[in-house]
Order: C-alpha cells, then sequence, then structure tokens
C-alpha cells in the first residue's frame, strides 16, 4: 500500500471517563498515531470519553471502534462526529458498525439486516458531515427530506468495524477506512483481497482506504505469562469466532469447541490449559522481539497499519509502554 504507516492502540471502553483520557494521553506521548475506545450499548459511556479525549489530547487522532445506528441514529452520529471535529481541531475518526444483536435485546430492538443498515448509516453520514441532504441518495435509505442538513457539518473519516465477506465488500465500497478483527494477524491480507473487491465495484482502489490490522497483542518481558494472558484471552472467545474464518486460516474449529466446551463447564484452567499452539497463532504474542518479528512480518508483506487490542500484556500500562518504547520504533525503521 501507498500510504504512510500507521500505528494504533485499541483501549476498549471497560474504565471510566477521567481514566480512558489518562490512557490516550499516555498513547500520545508513547507515539501512537490513533487511539480507539468502545462505544457498545449498555457499556461505558463512550462519547463521553471520546469528549474527554479530545480535551485532553492535542496530536493524536482518536476514534469511535464503534458506534452503532440503531440506537442513536444516523443523524444523531452525523451532529456528534462533526461536534467532536470542531473539538478536536479535526482529529476525529467515526467508526461505525453494525452493534450487538444480544445487547440490541436486552432493549427490546430488533433492527434490520446489519450489512444494510451499516451500509445506509454510512451513506448518509458521509453526505450529512459533507454538508448535504441524504435525501435522494442511492443506498442512504428511506425517509430523509431535503431539509436533514446540518446546521455545523464537519467533514469526517468514516471507518467500518467489518468481520464478514458480505460487510468488508460494502467497506471497501463506501467507508474511508476499514476495522476488521484479523485473527490470526495474516487474515489481514483476506480482508484486503475482499475489500478490492468492493473497492473496484466503486471504482477506487484499495489504497483509498486506510485498512488497520485490528489484532490481539500479549506482551511482557516474561514470555511465559505473555502466553498464560492470550490463551485465557483465546479461551474466553473461543466460542464466538466464525467457523468459516477458522477454516480459511487454516485452524481446526473442534479445537474451539473442545475450549468453549471447558469454558461452559466452569473448568477455565483446563480450558486455557487446551489452548494450543495453532489457537495462539489468533493472536502476536512473546517478549519484545517475539512481537516485534511477527509484526514485522506483516509489515514486509504489505500490511501498512497495525492496530494493537486486548490483551495487551498482564499489566495494561506496562504493555502500552513497551510497545510504545521498544515496538514502534524497531517497526518504523523497517519502512
Amino acid at each position: 500500500m501507498s500510504r504512510d504507516a500507521t500505528f494504533s492502540v485499541r483501549i476498549g471502553a471497560s474504565v471510566g471517563v477521567r481514566e480512558m483520557a489518562d490512557r490516550a494521553v499516555f498513547a500520545e506521548e508513547l507515539g501512537f498515531d490513533q487511539v480507539w475506545t468502545g462505544n457498545d450499548v449498555f457499556g461505558a459511556p463512550g462519547l463521553v470519553q471520546l469528549a474527554a479525549i479530545a480535551m485532553r489530547t492535542s496530536r493524536i487522532r482518536f476514534g469511535s471502534g464503534v458506534m452503532d445506528p440503531v440506537t442513536v441514529h444516523p443523524a444523531q452520529i452525523a451532529q456528534y462526529a462533526s461536534g467532536l471535529q470542531d473539538l478536536s481541531g479535526g482529529r476525529f475518526l467515526l467508526g461505525l458498525g453494525a452493534g450487538s444483536e444480544v445487547f440490541f435485546s436486552w432493549a427490546g430492538i430488533t433492527p434490520d439486516k446489519p450489512v444494510i443498515r451499516t451500509r445506509e448509516a454510512v451513506i448518509a453520514i458521509k453526505e450529512l458531515v459533507a454538508g448535504r441532504s441524504p435525501a435522494g441518495v442511492p443506498g442512504a435509505g428511506e425517509g430523509w427530506t431535503p431539509n436533514a442538513l446540518l446546521k455545523d457539518p464537519r467533514p469526517t473519516p468514516v471507518y467500518v468495524g467489518a468481520l464478514g465477506p458480505r460487510m468488508i465488500e460494502m467497506t471497501g465500497r463506501y467507508a474511508d477506512g476499514a476495522l476488521p478483527l484479523c485473527l490470526p494477524p495474516t487474515h489481514v491480507f483476506n480482508v484486503m483481497r475482499q475489500l478490492e473487491v468492493g473497492a473496484a465495484r466503486a471504482g477506487r482502489v484499495v489504497e483509498d482506504l486506510d485498512v488497520a490490522a485490528c489484532v490481539w497483542v500479549s506482551i511482557d518481558d516474561d514470555r511465559d505469562a505473555a502466553r498464560r494472558l492470550m490463551a485465557h484471552h483465546i479461551a474466553e472467545y473461543s466460542g464466538s469466532l466464525s467457523t468459516e474464518a477458522l477454516l480459511a486460516n487454516g485452524l481446526d474449529p473442534e479445537e474451539f469447541a473442545r475450549t468453549q466446551g471447558l469454558m461452559t463447564e466452569g473448568r477455565v484452567e483446563d480450558a486455557v490449559a487446551s489452548v494450543s499452539d495453532d489457537m495462539m497463532s489468533l493472536g502476536i504474542v512473546g517478549g519484545i522481539e517475539d512481537v516485534i518479528d511477527q509484526c514485522g512480518a506483516l509489515i514486509s508483506a504489505g500490511a501498512r497499519h497495525l492496530s494493537f487490542g486486548p490483551p495487551m500484556g498482564p499489566d495494561g500500562p506496562a504493555a502500552m509502554k513497551l510497545l510504545g518504547e521498544r515496538v514502534l520504533p524497531e517497526l518504523r525503521r523497517m519502512l
């Protein structure tokens, strides 16, 4: 890809507003280019956290990973995005996603199909932040009128949190960036091929997008401690992974099913112990040199945006410091 390399960190949204802002400031000090937070319904107040980040930082770009167009209307999302652009001097990145069907069910919400609702939101929001009404725009959804205009629109890059092939293809057609969860990390190259299909249908090339290889990372000076943490993280999510994606990357879904069975029985330690070396390939794990080598292989193969996400390490701030001070300088030297 021709665009400059980008390194981001996904810091979740499981802490309070002040602590989240502190983490973003730390990420900025460590030299990361972007920081992403969560924004799940019934979760932490992601919008408030984003505003706090905008006010506490000065350089780093920051994004919502992700907002959904179900619990927040696309017009309001565009309004909030424009406000965060104003507040931050143009550093906000809008991450959109379909949202969680499970969380929606807690509120008795039955939304439209994921790809359709996300596509309509992307198209409509891009029109709104550009100062135009989505009325009559193909794919923006029904019901918009010419009066649907923001009072103070601010252009904002729109990213999509995409997992399945149809969502990824849609992202290639309409979005400015992609936030695919790359499990294993090399899955980013499958994602790139799917994005290329969508981009071509829109007369674009995949280089037009900022494609983040969103990977799980566990780093610690104690390699065994890093491995134990990643094994625990994989065991927790062993039943939530796409069988199709596992097979496409040469992994055995039955292994993950066995681990999930142990987790369901409450045998957590046995489940963690059952995580094989093949299963560990879902993430990047080890000491400083291990992580540099694994990330370097992705860069050598063409990845230009690495996004480091949970579990990070046994000590979260220490892990972020190792990545910022010891890993990033080496990776930048590879470019």
